[in-house]
């Protein structure tokens, strides 16, 4: 296994087929790559506060997740780090490809000086709630969410 990397435009297939269904593999080569997708890619990549990160095992991208860097005036006015879209392929889970890639992406934001990292999970990943406990996350806040748009 390596570290988690940059992903790049070449990734994007393989991290649509990660978002599409958290249960099943998709495969990649049947994800349409669509405008708002490439919009949306360009602009995550050309923002120095937010990055895509893919973590592959050999030829394949086995997990993904989003890291926003936000500036803040709380904690000394240090930068925080929100952690989205974090998926492990279904036929990978287990393998410890989710702690690599959690862990890659904490060593990120603490190397840019960030005074946390925080995420929000779906109430009912009770996996993924044991998981990041493990890898030291706490429940401190109940979230909550105002959607403005669906798709």
């Amino acid at each position: 296994m390596t570290a988690p990397r940059p992903a790049t435009r070449a990734d994007l297939p393989a991290v649509l087929a990660l978002l599409a269904d958290e249960e099943r593999v998709v495969d990649p080569a049947s994800v349409v790559v669509g405008a708002a997708y490439e919009r949306a890619f360009a602009s995550i990549e050309a923002d120095p506060r937010n990055e895509v990160l893919v973590l592959d095992d050999g030829d394949v991208v086995v997990g993904c997740l989003q890291i926003t860097y936000i500036p803040g005036l709380g904690k000394g006015g240090a930068e925080r780090a929100l952690v989205e879209a974090v998926r492990v392929r279904a036929d990978r889970r287990g393998g410890g490809f989710g702690r690599l890639l959690l862990e890659g992406a904490v060593a990120r934001a603490r190397a840019r000086g960030c005074a946390l990292v925080q995420l929000t999970s779906d109430k009912r990943r009770t996996d993924a709630h044991r998981f990041y406990a493990s890898l030291g996350f706490a429940r401190s806040h109940d979230g909550f969410k105002l959607t403005l748009q669906t798709s």
